[in-house]
Order: C-alpha cells, then sequence, then structure tokens
C-alpha cells in the first residue's frame, strides 16, 4: 500500500534549486530542496476523470458544496502545471483566506494548497481561487475559478426538511468512552462543545481508560493494523454534537505523537473509516439519544480502522434514514475536519442499521463506498411495515374469529416460518400507531391523545417522516401511505390446498385494516396518493438503482426464522433487496449473501464470517477504486464485477462446514443443502400473491373475476368473492401505482 502519511520528501528532480512558496502574501523559501519535505494531502488518490489537467481548479473536500455545515471547510486549491502555489489567491465570501492554505503533495504527485477555511456565513457564498498578476498559465486557462457553497448551521437542519418538534436533549446522560457524561447542553438544539479523551486496550482484552500524563501504562497492548504498522492500542475518541445527534469518533492514536489534523493522521490509522449504524425503530423518535452505535470496537480498531457512529444513526432512537442520513453526512465532515479524507468510507449496521446503509448508499452516494449489513431489511417503511401491520391484522381476525383456522392454517396464511412469528410481527407493528412505543423521556402531557392532545407527537413511523409525505389539509395529521385494498390474504394458502375457498372468503371478508391511529377497523385501508408518490419519488422505498447500485453490499444472514418465540427478521427480506437491484439494474453482482446460524454477537467484527466480511468488503473496494482509475470510463458495475474477491461469493455455514453456492430462495426440503439448513418463507403480501421484492405500495387493481381467478369458486362462492372485493384484486403483473424510480439522489425536503 503507498505510504499515505508522514512527511514525504520530493523527488532528485527538484535537486538543484530552491523552492519559494507565499502563503498570505508571506514568502516561505525553502533552501536544499532535495531534503524538501511536504505534508501530503488530507484527501485520498482521486480518479482525474472530470479534472482538466491545465485549469485552476478549487474544491470542498469535506462534503459537498452544498452541504457544509457549521461554518467550517476542508478546502484544495489546484493550480494549474505551469503556475506556483506562491501564485494563487483564495477567497471566501469576498475576504482572501489564502492564509489559510498550505502547499502540499499528492499521493499521486504534484503540488496543491490545501486549508481549512472557517467561519464561512449560512447560506450560499463563493470561494474562488485566483491566479496574480505575475502568474504564467498556459494560453486561454481561465485565471479564475469558483464554487458555491451552502453553509448550514452545525445543528442543521441541511436535507432533511424542518427540525421535529419536540426534541428531547440527553448530552447529560450520554457516557464518554473514558468515563463521566457529557454534561448539559448549552443550546436548544441540544449542542454541547467537542471533547478529546482517550482509552486503551490492555494486555488481558479489557479497554480501560487511559491516564492522563507523558507515558503510557505498563500494561498497554500493542496491535498490528491491516497495512502493517506496529503501534500502542491506545484509543483516541472525540466526542461532540452535530445536526442535534451526540456523535464519536474513534481512531488508533498514540497520545505522545503531534495532535492529529487532515495533513497529520496518525500512524496506526490504515485509511479507512467503518460507520456503524445501530438498530431499533419503534420509540425512535423525538429523541437525542444517549448512546451510538459504539466506536470502541475491538474487531475493528485493533486492524487500524477508524470508526464513527452517532445517536440518530441508531434506529432505536430515530427510525428516518433521510434524518440517519443528514446526520451521517454531518458526522463523516466533522471526521474529515479532524482527521482528512478517509480512502473509503464503509457501512457497518445489522436491523434497523442495515436500512440505514441500504438507503443512505442509494439515496445520498458518496457517503458510503461498500456495506455490510446483517438482518437486512430494505427499507423500513415498505419492507417491514406491511409484512408486521399485516400480521396484526391476522392476529386480531384469529382472535374474533377463534374456530376460523387452526394454528397450522394461519401459519400457511401468513408466509411465516412458524405460527409465533405471527404474534412477534405483530407486537412490531407498534410503530404504525402514534401511541404505540413513545420513548420514556418523551413527557406524557406532550405526546398525542386523539380527545386530550390531538395536536402532541404522535410516534409512529410515518408521522416522523411527515417532512416527505406532507400533511392532510383536512386534519392537519401526516398523509399515510399504508395500503391493504385488493389483497387476497391467503391465496397461496388457498391454491395450496392448506385453506378452503370458505376459509379464504371468510378470511378477507373480516380482515380489515387501520385508522388514522393504527387502530384495526372492519374497513381496508386506503393509502394517501400524495404519500404514495412520495414513497417512490423520495426514495423512502429502497429503489436500488441509486448509488447502491455501484456500491458492494455484503448481506449477512443469522437465520432466525425458526426462531421459538417468533421473530421478524425474517431471511425473505435479504432476496427482496436483491430482487430489487435485478429489476432496476439488470444485475445483483454486487450484492453477496453469506449465510450462518444465529447466535448472540454473531455479528461483531471479531467474529470469524462478519469480521472476514469487513475485510473482504475493504480489499473488494479498495480494488473497485484501483479499477476506476485505471479504466476511468468503465462503468461502476464493471469493476465491481471484475474486482468482487473470491471469499465474497454466496455462501452458507452448517455447523463448521462452508457450502459455496447460490442462496435461493427456496422452503426447507427444496433440494438445497443450505435451503434444507436455513429456509426461506414469506410474508402475507407474498402469499397474497405479492412479489418478492415487496416493493408495491398500493397495487393495481383489477375486478375480480372468477373465470380468470387460478381458484374454483362455485356460484355461491363466486358471488360472494365479488362482494369480499368489491374493489377489485391486486394484479401483481403490472407496477404500482405511482410505482417508479426516485426523482433522483441528494434530494432536500
Amino acid at each position: 500500500m503507498r505510504p499515505l502519511w508522514g512527511r514525504v520528501a520530493l523527488g532528485a528532480g527538484a535537486a538543484a534549486t530552491a523552492v519559494l512558496f507565499t502563503v498570505s502574501g508571506t514568502p516561505l523559501l525553502l533552501h536544499h530542496a532535495a531534503a524538501l519535505t511536504l505534508p501530503t494531502s488530507a484527501a485520498p488518490v482521486v480518479s482525474p476523470t472530470d479534472v482538466d489537467p491545465d485549469a485552476l481548479r478549487v474544491r470542498v473536500l469535506s462534503s459537498r458544496p452544498d452541504t457544509v455545515t457549521g461554518g467550517t471547510a476542508l478546502v484544495r486549491v489546484e493550480p494549474p502545471p505551469t503556475v506556483e502555489p506562491h501564485e494563487v489567491r483564495l477567497a471566501a465570501d469576498g475576504a482572501d483566506v489564502t492564509d489559510a492554505l498550505r502547499p502540499v503533495l499528492l499521493p499521486e504527485g504534484g503540488h496543491v494548497l490545501e486549508g481549512l477555511v472557517t467561519d464561512l456565513p449560512e447560506g450560499g457564498s463563493a470561494l474562488v481561487a485566483t491566479l496574480t498578476e505575475g502568474a504564467a498559465p498556459a494560453p486561454g486557462t481561465p485565471t479564475e475559478a469558483r464554487v458555491v457553497v451552502t453553509n448550514h448551521p452545525a445543528s442543521g437542519p441541511v436535507f432533511a426538511g424542518p427540525h421535529q418538534d419536540p426534541f428531547v436533549c440527553q448530552t447529560g446522560e450520554f457516557t464518554l468512552a473514558w468515563g463521566g457524561d457529557l454534561g448539559d447542553p448549552s443550546d436548544d438544539d441540544c449542542s454541547v462543545e467537542t471533547v478529546v479523551g482517550y482509552v486503551y486496550r490492555t494486555t488481558d482484552g479489557r479497554f480501560a481508560p487511559l491516564p492522563e500524563g507523558g507515558s503510557l501504562p505498563a500494561d498497554v497492548a500493542r496491535t498490528t493494523t491491516s497495512t502493517g504498522e506496529e503501534v500502542p492500542y491506545t484509543v483516541r475518541v472525540e466526542t461532540g454534537t452535530a445536526n442535534r445527534s451526540v456523535y464519536e469518533t474513534a481512531v488508533l492514536h498514540d497520545p505522545r505523537d503531534p495532535a492529529p489534523d487532515p495533513w497529520t493522521a496518525p500512524e496506526g490509522w490504515n485509511r479507512r473509516l467503518v460507520y456503524k449504524f445501530g438498530g431499533g425503530c419503534p420509540g425512535g423518535w423525538f429523541v437525542q439519544g444517549a448512546r451510538t452505535a459504539g466506536v470502541v470496537d475491538h474487531g475493528m480498531l485493533s486492524q487500524g480502522y477508524a470508526v464513527a457512529s452517532a445517536s440518530l444513526n441508531v434506529f432505536g432512537h430515530n427510525c428516518d434514514d433521510l434524518l440517519a442520513a443528514e446526520t451521517m453526512s454531518a458526522v463523516k465532515q466533522r471526521f474529515i475536519l479532524s482527521l482528512g479524507v478517509p480512502d473509503h468510507t464503509l457501512g457497518w449496521g445489522s436491523s434497523g442499521g442495515a436500512y440505514q446503509s441500504h438507503q443512505i448508499s442509494d439515496n445520498y452516494p458518496g457517503l458510503l463506498d461498500g456495506i455490510v449489513v446483517s438482518q437486512s431489511y430494505p427499507d423500513v417503511g415498505f419492507a417491514t411495515v406491511p409484512a408486521v401491520s399485516d400480521a396484526l391484522l391476522l392476529r386480531t381476525y384469529a382472535e374474533a374469529h377463534p374456530d376460523a383456522l387452526t394454528r397450522e392454517e394461519q401459519r400457511a396464511v401468513s408466509g411465516f416460518g412458524t405460527w409465533e412469528g405471527i404474534g412477534a410481527m405483530a407486537d412490531a407493528a407498534a410503530r404504525i400507531d402514534p401511541r404505540g412505543v413513545c420513548p420514556s423521556a418523551l413527557p406524557t402531557e406532550e405526546r398525542y391523545h386523539p380527545e386530550d392532545n390531538p395536536d402532541g407527537a404522535r410516534c409512529d413511523v410515518f408521522s416522523h417522516a411527515r417532512n416527505v409525505y406532507g400533511t392532510d389539509p383536512e386534519t392537519g395529521q401526516p398523509r399515510l401511505p399504508l395500503d391493504n385494498v385488493g389483497v387476497q390474504y391467503g391465496l397461496s394458502a388457498l391454491l395450496d390446498g392448506a385453506i378452503d375457498a370458505d376459509q379464504f372468503l371468510h378470511l378477507n371478508e373480516h380482515v380489515g385494516g387501520f385508522d388514522r391511529d393504527g387502530g384495526v377497523v372492519a374497513e381496508r385501508t386506503v393509502g394517501d396518493p400524495t404519500a404514495i408518490r412520495a414513497a417512490h419519488d423520495s426514495g423512502r422505498l429502497l429503489h436500488g438503482g441509486g448509488g447502491l447500485a455501484d456500491v458492494p453490499i455484503v448481506d449477512h444472514r443469522p437465520h432466525q426464522d425458526h426462531a421459538p418465540d417468533g421473530d421478524i427478521h425474517m431471511r425473505y427480506h435479504s432476496f427482496s433487496t436483491r430482487e430489487r437491484l435485478l429489476a432496476a439494474n439488470g444485475t445483483a453482482d454486487n450484492h453477496v449473501m453469506l449465510v450462518e446460524a444465529h447466535r448472540g454477537g454473531v455479528f461483531s467484527a471479531d467474529q470469524p464470517v462478519a469480521g472476514r466480511a469487513l475485510t473482504e468488503l475493504d480489499a473488494w473496494v479498495t480494488s473497485a477504486a484501483e479499477l476506476a482509475r485505471d479504466d476511468p470510463r468503465g462503468a461502476p458495475a464493471e469493476h465491481l464485477r471484475g474486482s468482487r474477491p473470491e471469499w465474497l461469493t454466496d455462501s452458507c455455514w452448517i455447523g463448521d462446514e462452508r457450502v459455496v453456492a447460490p442462496q435461493l430462495p427456496l422452503p426447507e426440503g427444496g433440494g438445497d443443502r443450505c435451503a434444507d439448513a436455513f429456509p426461506t418463507y414469506g410474508s402475507p403480501r407474498i402469499v397474497a400473491g405479492g412479489p418478492l421484492s415487496s416493493d408495491v405500495v398500493k397495487c393495481r387493481l383489477t375486478d375480480f373475476d372468477e373465470v380468470a381467478h387460478p381458484a374454483e369458486f362455485d356460484e355461491d362462492q363466486a358471488e360472494r368473492a365479488r362482494e369480499v372485493f368489491a374493489d377489485g384484486v391486486c394484479d401483481w403483473s403490472e407496477p404500482g401505482e405511482g410505482q417508479r424510480p426516485p426523482q433522483g439522489p441528494w434530494q432536500s425536503f
């Protein structure tokens, strides 16, 4: 691997001349150029595909120019090849900021200027690079370059829309990695001063606070990183707030060495950042959160990875992928301003963390370069919610009609692996109930009640995303995209002979739907057309054809479909994601499934399968980037296909044996070893004939036709069916109502 940090000597070709740099108008004469050293760039090697080598250029390295937060940006100015760095000036919002720049040496060769430009005004302003009068660019080369930046408050919002209100600060409950708490916030946006502390790994395998002073304890362990550096196992942890979220970053750093900055990074950092996303969902609203997904991670830090996370990237605190993306963007900026741009950023998350990894990759490309997900779903609103809400309808039906279906018949209608799964999934439907799971930190008097407090805080997943779905002008309440009109519950069970026609019709007569407050009612649920269109247009329903098409995805599945008490983390969700990738891109070669038995702590970077998946993903992303540099006009899909490590192949582990085979959505007894060990089941919508992709919010309806219907009905049953499905039945062969690709990446609300 190329040397990335430290001080890099210039080549012998510069030996005969002195080099004169002028920064902020002050000449800096560097004699003896053969021994001249410069800090390397704060950014990794980049592909030159869109760079005119003769042009003056100014770029923001720490973020997109339109998503700067907190008034500070890491900026690079690239002079034309015939212009010396001292012949360049930089202005920000009309003020000269050349003194913020320093000459640096690019890892791929060449000199540029980089620096932290501070005190940017909120809103739009221009960074303008110009050449001095004496500069001699090539004929026709522009002598000015500019980029418009948009700076947002450190507390946001940036692109996720207006802040949620109420919002409970929890910095005083946040425990620092080295002990103590973060303290009370300084303002209504839950802000605190950034603090830095150290922990270390002891020789007996524990993390402990690093004592202050100039020496290290005798029991400090040492570790060898993925790049071969052997360093003391001491960890710098930075904690602060960004976007109203508490964030943490951690990286190996010896406190006896110089303090890190974008040009002086720790020796032990391998130049990769792992961003950890936490799970959950119900209760994930109206609070800041008092923990992150955990950055003091031995399996990652011991290899030299930097680790970052934030409280609003734990779905148990914030069940909104849009706000999660905004938070990750803000926190990644903080990391870059402290340590420089990572070579690449890898996402890591299970369950609710998988939601975030998928949707951030797809809708906000550039934030993540590859992801490892576990217990995954494509998205929360349209993969998970229909499954759990349908389960609640089935459980309610069974309770109201105890003699209608046996337990095995209920299971067949549900599609789940066990009857107990119906209850587990139904309990999870609390996420659509505005009074279902409110966080304990949210005062009772601020919570929604239909009579006592109709304008109170609604604790449900769709209300939490009202910035996207909008509100109903008649009620002032959030628009809801949930819909089950025309769904033929139990259709496959009927066709398989698990239930008969009368049971099928009785179920569909009485299964019902939901009112605006998540209560079960007799009528089917009619989704709001505006909300349904917004679900597709905004990417709240994971499409898969955006940024997700261009990043490697490792889907780690600890199998839980046979959990004794039922579990919502069903295997078919992995296939739903793959189906969406295939539909959007014509290929899913960037998607790998790894399946093993579930056990506590199985998704950890120090475990054999998940940990290996992280290092192999790192190799995949690195190799794909190298191919892109060598073949800048090639398609990303081809680069991913050509660089995938051999180990990253669809596989399952049966005991200690690895079975390398394409993973197929087969039931037990399907004739496949992996399927027999780890079978795939479905959901009520899939049993009703819906697609494995689970990407139809509202189905297109067609009139019930007993002649064309795949089941046989007698005359009375056919008449009854026409009444039950008076609005029509789902035509799953057609796209859903309003189903279309998102309107584009990096949307603002």
